[in-house]
């Protein structure tokens, strides 16, 4: 959806999704601002900051400055601070055998945006997916905080296997996929097939190819919506495989309602990626 105010929503909530992946709350946030003058009415800025300011009330962030400067290319962003008990903070290579991989958020919004600036994309999908990266990760992490969960990250430019591989390198322990179980968002697959991957897709595999191994099942283009780069994602989640059951049902009673248990942690191969 071409609409500023909808441009500052999805960025306000993008930025404040590092601080619920690390367990902790948003307090505070600076506004960090690159506007073209001399090419854009000051009316597009004006509106990209309320929709950044109402998603940081909504979040109950309190907005304490920000600095703006001239540029050629349209940025809005925010540096955010937040709040977590230094025992309870969440890193990403923290993985454990046993453990069930949770995703609170469908994949697709990179390949989606690409049929939307070709003007192919449906308005119902287009209105969707634009309400999907709007929405804050806020419930999927206070639900976190009443299970045992070891490591989490957001899903944003590196992809689902592009973020999953920084979860796994270094940890000791492989992870398998059950691409079946994988959320998805509608009509993703058939723009794929259309061939409208993004550039940021084949980067991704390319850097982390050598870690991953595809069943001969999981077709080219579900491998490419696994590598699409996500704006304003969910979380990925990694909980102890007794209690993800109790979780899923726990994030889709709060309203996370496309929350999918994706995967499993495993002992063997090591730091490998295995889909399925």
């Amino acid at each position: 959806m071409d609409d500023p105010y909808w441009f500052g929503q999805i960025a306000a909530a993008n930025a404040m999704s590092d601080v619920y992946a690390m367990g902790g709350i948003p307090k505070t946030a600076m506004n960090l601002v690159g506007f073209p003058s001399k090419e854009m009415d000051i009316s597009v800025l004006r509106r990209i900051i309320e929709g950044g300011l109402d998603k940081m009330r909504e979040a109950g962030v309190v907005l304490v400055g920000g600095h703006t400067i001239d540029d050629p290319e349209l940025k809005y962003g925010l540096s955010v601070t937040g709040f977590v008990r230094p025992d309870r903070v969440l890193v990403k290579r923290n993985l454990r055998p046993g453990d069930r991989l949770v995703l609170t958020k469908p994949l697709g919004t990179g390949i989606i945006a690409t049929a939307i600036k070709g003007r192919l994309a449906s308005i119902d999908i287009e209105e969707r997916v634009t309400r999907m990266m709007a929405t804050l990760n806020r419930e999927a992490a206070e639900v976190m905080g009443f299970f045992p969960v070891h490591a989490c990250t957001d899903i944003t430019g590196f992809g689902f296997l592009g973020h999953l591989a920084e979860m796994v390198a270094g940890s000791g322990w492989g992870v398998r996929v059950d691409s079946a179980r994988l959320p998805i968002l509608p009509e993703t697959a058939g723009y794929a097939n259309m061939g409208l991957i993004p550039a940021g897709a084949y980067r991704n595999r390319e850097y982390r190819k050598d870690m991953i191994d595809f069943a001969p099942s999981v077709e080219r283009v579900l491998q490419d919506i696994l590598f699409d780069p996500q704006t304003s994602g969910g979380l990925l989640i990694s909980v102890d495989g007794g209690r993800a059951d109790e979780m899923l049902n726990a994030l889709v009673e709060k309203g996370v309602a496309n929350a999918a248990i994706v995967g499993e942690v495993v002992t063997e191969p090591k730091e490998r990626i295995m889909v399925y």
